[in-house]
């Protein structure tokens, strides 16, 4: 299993999940868990995804991603579990 954690953050607008989850859809990229938040009107999801099956280089999918959230007007960010434990150990 290839696991990464896709942050979006943002104002939130109709469709951002939508717009998320249908690209992980048809690059084949299954999601395991996901939570989102509104806080007033800022949008918040955190999503455990598995990238093995996927055709893309994973570069090629956390650019197409940030894309994705730059025309939404939010911020998408993908990592690699590993490296975000690391950067979230205390």
């Amino acid at each position: 299993m290839n696991r990464t954690i896709i942050t979006v953050v943002g104002k939130d607008t109709v469709g951002i999940i939508a717009k998320v989850c249908t690209y992980l859809a048809e690059n084949d990229i299954n999601i395991l868990d996901i939570s989102q938040t509104i806080v007033q009107e800022y949008f918040n999801m955190m999503m455990i995804v598995d990238m093995g099956k996927m055709k893309k280089s994973f570069e090629n999918v956390a650019d197409e991603l940030a894309e994705i959230g730059k025309g939404m007007g939010v911020q998408i960010k993908t990592q690699r579990e590993e490296i975000f434990d690391m950067m979230h150990r205390i």
